[in-house]
């Protein structure tokens, strides 16, 4: 991994956060001109918390007092349960609502007296006229972008969080990291000179069910940096939706990428993240290695089938899980890249929770 100078990253990091100042004016992610009238010391988040920590540092979760409860202690349990263990109290904090099942409520926010909501643009579009209450009652609102999955959002996305929560100096740094990271990316997979098939799949539904793949967006635009060319493009509309069995195989991709997670009640789903063996993971993909007619896929015959951690997409990691797609995409180009060695480091320097678990891997 070409890495960025960890002495001068951990410089940056080492900086205080900037003294506390009477009015904060910020810029966020939807281009809105945000005034927060004092450093918030009340704070909601909608979604984003991994982002949001390792903006805000060590002490920064004190300053949250209520959150979207469903997008983690049941959307992601494994996640969940890495993080109660070193967020004291996060099993106790007030659940805000989820917006992307119309729960979140400006009641509900209002009765926890936020000085700042923090929400994503999705969010803002699944519920408008809660988010424009609790503006009208006085409560800040910065809306971050991770979602488009562009350096331009993120990094807009990032510098916001810093300036909200008075964390310049570590917001800079990892804005900067992925605007590098991204770029270096891209030019190893352009110079590479090839535009090799690709498929990915979601595979919480079992290897009997064809779950969701992607095209222009998410994990599908991801593929479209890399220069690959997406088996999904122009057979599904623009964004997910499963693509018919039949057509899969037609396509014939030379490379197969299943995305896993620690989904419970999910029998069959393929396992990867925190807390999964590296044999759990490979395990999880050999059915899906054995639906009908696969074994005739060029991705299968020459072991390309592969599981990434389905959180490594839309979110400030998700440079790692572009970087894993490339080296198995373009092998010589991305030689000297050690995605699993970027993700144990961010995590070091960024994350108040160890690195562990297989969060990528080759089927066996």
């Amino acid at each position: 991994m070409r890495r960025r100078n960890l002495a001068a990253l951990a410089a940056a990091l080492a900086l205080p956060a900037l003294p506390a100042r009477a009015q904060i004016a910020l810029r966020d992610a939807a281009g809105r001109n945000v005034i927060l009238p004092r450093p918030p010391e009340r704070i909601l988040l909608a979604f984003n918390f991994e982002e949001f920590i390792a903006v805000a540092g060590p002490g920064g979760w004190d300053r949250v007092v209520g959150f979207n409860r469903r997008q983690w202690a049941i959307n992601r349990p494994a996640i969940w349960r890495e993080y109660l263990k070193v967020l004291p109290g996060l099993d106790r904090l007030p659940d805000i609502g989820a917006t992307e099942n119309q729960t979140l409520t400006a009641e509900r926010c209002l009765a926890l007296r936020p000085d700042l909501l923090v929400v994503h643009a999705v969010g803002v579009a699944a519920v408008p006229q809660e988010i424009a209450r609790i503006e009208a009652a006085g409560v800040p609102v910065l809306v971050v972008d991770y979602n488009q999955q562009t350096p331009e959002l993120h990094a807009a996305s990032t510098r916001a969080l810093g300036a909200a929560l008075g964390q310049q100096a570590r917001a800079e740094a990892l804005a900067a990291m992925y605007i590098d990271r991204v770029a270096d990316i891209r030019a190893r997979a352009a110079r590479a000179g090839t535009a090799p098939s690709a498929y990915v799949e979601i595979g919480s539904g079992g290897p009997g069910a064809f779950g969701n793949t992607y095209n222009g967006a998410m994990w599908g635009g991801m593929l479209d940096v890399l220069g690959a060319r997406n088996i999904a493009a122009g057979r599904i509309p623009q964004g997910w939706a499963p693509m018919a069995p039949e057509a899969v195989l037609a396509a014939a991709p030379e490379h197969v990428f299943l995305l896993g997670s620690s989904w419970e009640n999910r029998p069959g789903s393929v396992r990867a993240g925190y807390g999964v063996t590296l044999d759990e993971a490979r395990a999880s993909l050999r059915p899906y290695a054995a639906r009908p007619g696969w074994a005739a896929l060029p991705a299968i015959r020459n072991g390309s089938l592969h599981t990434i951690e389905t959180g490594l997409s839309r979110c400030l990691m998700d440079w790692i899980g572009l970087a894993y797609m490339g080296r198995v995409l373009y092998p010589q180009a991305f030689a000297d890249l050690d995605p699993e060695d970027a993700l144990a480091r961010y995590h070091e320097a960024f994350l108040p929770v160890p690195y562990g678990g297989c969060w990528m891997a080759r089927a066996a």
